[in-house]
């Protein structure tokens, strides 16, 4: 049957219409699978939820940002997927997004691995397009992980350059210059090297007014600085030696410089503190000053050579040679020596000889004529170079009065310097006695009747001995000035830092003991000086010791009062650190001892030593008010111990700690032997007074002949511990066979720790150090006689 027209065109509608709708249909299917290819991949995360924060959609990148698969997100609160402690940020988020607000927030959120990274989520309100009513949230999710890294490391690298700057041994701030200078950054040391502080600097403070109190002065600097700093011109920005003086105290100096930033509109300003240059300079500038006026007022030639080529000389070196000076500055000075003195003249030059000799000199016109010559080794610019003394005797050798004159004058100045050798020769002895002498003064004091005429003398021989002691003190004293920066140091943990280099600057041979005292008090002095002093004893440790040996280093802490110091000399009253270093090398005689610290002195061959470590030392301890007192015997090793003043924090009392002044008597019979007279006798006189009875001896051997010959029990065996004959062990050992309950008190100027590392003393071997005081032997003799066996 034929269709009827109008349902052909109705079909042919439909058909038309089902075409259009599966073209619509398949461009809505492309346009959704690229929507949905655009969100999988894109580099962000991306998270789609319904009205009830359901999660309806997740991209790749959040998926692997969290470490789940879509399937195990979809379905699930989007709240399910942020910790606990960061869900009330996220609840306050959603409440604003179903308000209508669009969001941008930071949160933290959990990967499945349990690592927590941070985000930024931006998130906002999706509404239907036919309705307009709200659908649900879309969320983007950024990683900021890399950039929180990137802050961190930012903030790190600013904070050291800050921390740098601020320890910097310059002063560094950044500021502007008009129309006035204002400080963005400053460390401490900009407004310390110019005598203020940072809050004074700071505004509205003005730097010129601050700064620079002169006000003629001020205009002047102010003016070229900133004429200078008009043209950001690196070269002009910088002014050396600025003078800056402040009413009432020493005018100062400073550097500075500045460099622009142009693009910033500041500078960075620097400065130093010139002022201990200048000073020296000025110092230096006045001592060159007065030796060229010396120089030249002296009535014979003096130069300055190394290794013969003259560096400086004097106008008494051009008369007698007949040479200018300009001819004699950079001449060989043996060219000025005849030949016949050369040979002479060379020898003392490679050796060092520094004492006066006679040789032939060579005038430029070729004559020759007689000279005595004397030469010193000194430093000069920072070299270690010769001085020479040039003496024309042309008319001592003919005159024969002149010469017998000048002879005498000769002799005299070789007498003076006999004498300064000897003073510093005997002054140990001499000083020991002196002990003797006020120890015994002193206890005859307190026997003696202060009405009767015998006090008033022992107490001018008392004050008589204590000006000798002065007069010993003043020919032994030298000076040690140097630049020190003195800080407040724990004396253990500054030696510690040093124990790693001791070790190698002594040698795997030796073996470093280190022995730190506890709850040693602190001291205030350079650091480095105390690094000097180990190298300094290290060294001659060393060089002590042949072949295996052991070095000692010692801490503690000591208190001498005025009472124990009258009695040994160089010691003073106080409380004080002790540092002790000890080895068991070949010791020093009593000659080596007598010039131990003087400058130049040396035992070692040429070459080896310049002299100056122990005197080094010796200057160190003096200048931080402490002292040396060194102990040592040949074969038997040595130990410097160097003592250095408590130093008392702001909050520590003053008051001296004082100890029990209670002697301790006793009626014990005691054998006292000590191969020193002076002390034998001075311990005895201490050891009577505190009531006990004692037998002495010189020597070992006399020490048993007395033991034999006593019908009473002998209680305590008191000895030195190095002897002649048989050393203070032994000694007890064959007492023992004679008295079977004695007991032992060991004396010695070396530290227990060297002693018992000597073999001599066992461990828990009762042990006094030398020097003592009455009181110390009163309580150690007490201790060691209550002991139970």
């Amino acid at each position: 049957m034929e269709k009827k027209p109008k349902y052909e065109e109705l079909e042919r509608r439909v058909q038309e219409l089902e075409t259009h709708y599966s073209q619509l249909e398949k461009k809505l299917y492309q346009a959704r699978f690229f929507s949905e290819e655009i969100m999988t991949y894109m580099t962000e995360g991306l998270v789609l939820t319904d009205t009830r924060g359901t999660v309806i959609f997740i991209n790749q990148r959040l998926s692997e940002m969290l470490g789940l698969l879509p399937e195990e997100i979809i379905g699930k609160s989007w709240l399910d997927m942020v910790p606990v402690e960061q869900q009330t940020i996220a609840e306050e988020a959603e409440a604003r997004r179903v308000q209508g607000h669009t969001d941008r927030y930071e949160i933290i959120l959990g990967h499945k691995d349990g690592h927590k990274f941070p985000v930024v989520i931006g998130a906002g309100p999706r509404f239907d397009k036919q309705d307009g009513q709200y659908i649900g949230t879309m969320g983007v999710v950024t990683d900021i992980t890399e950039r929180k890294q990137a802050i961190e490391a930012l903030e790190e690298r600013e904070a050291f350059i800050k921390a740098t700057l601020d320890n910097l041994p310059v002063g560094v701030a950044v500021n502007s210059v008009e129309p006035k200078v204002h400080f963005s950054y400053m460390n401490e040391n900009f407004a310390a090297f110019y005598r203020t502080t940072r809050e004074a600097l700071a505004a509205p403070n003005d730097f010129w007014e601050v700064v620079y109190t002169d006000a003629t002065f001020r205009e002047e600097i102010k003016k070229r600085v900133l004429e200078d700093c008009a043209g950001n011109d690196p070269e002009r920005m910088h002014w050396e030696d600025v003078p800056i003086s402040r009413p009432g105290k020493k005018p100062f100096y400073i550097t500075a410089k500045n460099i622009p930033l142009p693009e910033r509109d500041l500078m960075v300003s620097t400065v130093w503190d010139v002022t201990e240059r200048k000073l020296a300079e000025e110092a230096l500038r006045e001592s060159e000053v007065r030796f060229k006026a010396l120089h030249n007022a002296s009535f014979g030639g003096i130069a300055i050579h190394d290794q013969g080529f003259i560096l400086e000389c004097n106008q008494g070196l051009s008369e007698m040679t007949g040479y200018e000076y300009s001819e004699l500055v950079g001449m060989n000075g043996l060219l000025l020596i005849a030949e016949r003195s050369r040979e002479t003249v060379m020898n003392n030059i490679r050796t060092g000889y520094e004492k006066p000799y006679e040789a032939f000199g060579l005038r430029k016109n070729g004559e020759e004529f007689p000279m005595r010559l004397e030469a010193r080794n000194v430093p000069y610019k920072g070299e270690q170079v010769r001085t020479v003394e040039f003496r024309d005797i042309t008319e001592q050798k003919r005159a024969d009065a002149e010469n017998e004159k000048l002879q005498a004058q000769l002799i005299q100045s070789q007498k003076m310097q006999s004498v300064g050798r000897l003073a510093g020769g005997v002054a140990h002895d001499f000083n020991n006695m002196l002990g003797v002498i006020m120890g015994n003064t002193e206890m005859a004091l307190d026997q003696a009747d202060s009405t009767q005429p015998l006090h008033d003398n022992l107490q001018e021989i008392q004050k008589a001995a204590i000006r000798s002691t002065n007069v010993v003190r003043q020919l032994l004293a030298f000076a040690r000035k140097q630049t020190i920066a003195p800080r407040v140091l724990d004396l253990n943990a500054t030696v510690e830092e040093m124990l790693k280099m001791l070790r190698r600057l002594i040698g795997e041979d030796i073996d470093l003991s280190w022995q730190p005292g506890h709850d040693i008090w602190p001291v205030k002095m350079d650091p480095s000086q105390i690094d000097q002093i180990l190298a300094n004893l290290s060294v001659n440790a060393r060089d002590a010791i042949a072949g295996v040996g052991k070095l000692t280093i010692e801490t503690g802490k000591v208190s001498f009062d005025e009472a124990y110091c009258s009695e040994h000399q160089g010691f003073v009253s106080g409380d004080f650190v002790l540092l002790a270093v000890s080895d068991n090398g070949c010791g020093m005689d009593a000659e080596t001892l007598k010039n131990l610290f003087e400058p130049f002195f040396t035992t070692k061959e040429v070459g080896k030593g310049t002299g100056l470590g122990l005197a080094t030392v010796y200057g160190i301890a003096k200048q931080n008010n402490g002292f040396v007192n060194v102990y040592s015997e040949p074969d038997q090793g040595t130990t410097f111990k160097i003592y250095l003043p408590r130093h008392r924090t702001v909050d520590e009392t003053t008051r001296p700690e004082r100890a029990d002044t209670e002697e301790t008597h006793g009626s014990e019979t005691i054998l006292l032997v000590e191969d020193e007279t002076t002390i034998l006798k001075m311990t005895r006189m201490m050891l009577e007074r505190l009531g006990y009875t004692v037998l002495t001896a010189a020597t070992s051997g006399e020490a048993m002949d007395v033991a034999r010959e006593n019908s009473e029990e002998i209680n305590l065996l008191m000895t030195d511990v190095v002897m002649p004959e048989m050393n203070g062990r032994d000694l007890a050992g064959k007492l023992l066979t004679l008295y079977p309950n004695l007991k032992w008190l060991f004396m010695s100027g070396y530290t227990a720790n060297v002693i018992a590392h000597h073999g001599v003393l066992d461990e828990g071997v009762s042990f006094i150090q030398k020097p003592f005081s009455k009181q110390d032997l009163a309580a150690k003799v007490r201790k060691v006689l209550d002991e139970k066996d």
